[in-house]
């Protein structure tokens, strides 16, 4: 039985489903072909520093939750991309 998804469900909801119930339809099958072109990536791994922000920035990011230091990385990320882009 494939329920009908008219919006996404939840991390909750779709932690909830059985196997069965989740339709894979659209994602094909991963074959030889898939296996043999696949190249291993490996996780940009991040540097501890010690680094010296405004409190009231830290207190901005802290204020949205759990995970805040990847979010501040991943805003420094964007910044230094665009300024390799820009000088490439």
């Amino acid at each position: 039985m494939k329920p009908p998804y008219d919006k996404p469900l939840s991390p909750e909801a779709l932690a909830a489903l059985k196997d069965d119930e989740i339709d894979f339809s659209d994602i094909p099958e991963l074959d030889e072909t898939f296996w043999k072109n696949a190249k291993l990536v490996e996780p940009d791994r991040t540097q501890l520093v010690t680094l010296r922000v405004k409190k009231s920035v830290l207190e901005a990011y802290k204020a949205q939750g759990r995970g805040y230091q990847t979010r501040m990385n991943a805003v420094l990320e964007t910044y230094a991309r665009s300024q390799l882009k820009r000088t490439s």
